[in-house]
């Protein structure tokens, strides 16, 4: 579907589905916009640069559906996209075609998975996923491999939004004390 333009805007019409994140890949300029549908349902879709839908990605190759909620989203160096579904308490990584390449529910007990909100990748293909409920930020290789926390609860408290930026420093979002910390995430990950 083309985007409707006036002056300088675009306008992406996602018909019935609700927009709920959104990311610009570094990749190829495709925008992935996570959504659910009143009812039920939650996708990603890609849209190319002008703005027309590539690509619904909903189900796995069995008929699942993938998402619960798509709350953030990020794509990583290899070209996966990387979701935190809050509702299912996990992590879903799809590869470029939208098939689940691994999930991710943290280290606790099987009762007790991670709720992920924040979510983001790095230029040597870390997930980065925030766990507001430990106060801490999860580290993950590009193949879903636990590597470690980065953040704890004595350096945290409720993270909820991440970014890397252009100097690979991690800024993280924290509800219960409304500041925005910056950390020198790779200078001190391989200290």
């Amino acid at each position: 579907m083309k985007p409707t333009e006036t002056a300088s805007t675009k306008h992406y019409s996602t018909r019935d589905w609700t927009p709920i994140s959104i990311h610009s890949s570094h990749i190829n300029g495709d925008i992935l916009v996570g959504m659910r549908k009143d009812g039920g349902g939650a996708r990603v879709t890609r849209y190319n640069k002008k703005g027309e839908e590539i690509q619904n990605i909903q189900k796995d190759n069995k008929g699942q559906e993938l998402y619960g909620t798509t709350h953030y989203i990020t794509e990583n160096i290899n070209g996966d996209t990387c979701t935190s579904d809050y509702d299912n308490k996990t992590v879903v990584v799809v590869n470029k075609s939208g098939q689940r390449r691994f999930s991710y529910t943290g280290q606790r007990s099987k009762r007790s998975k991670i709720p992920p909100y924040g979510i983001r990748t790095n230029v040597i293909g870390h997930i980065l996923v925030s766990d507001f409920m430990s106060d801490s930020v999860h580290i993950l290789d590009q193949n879903g491999k636990y590597l470690s926390k980065l953040l704890t609860p004595q350096e945290l408290d409720c993270p909820i939004s991440l970014l890397v930026d252009d100097e690979n420093d991690i800024h993280v979002g924290q509800c219960n004390t409304n500041k925005v910390t910056v950390y020198k995430y790779l200078q001190r990950y391989f200290a």
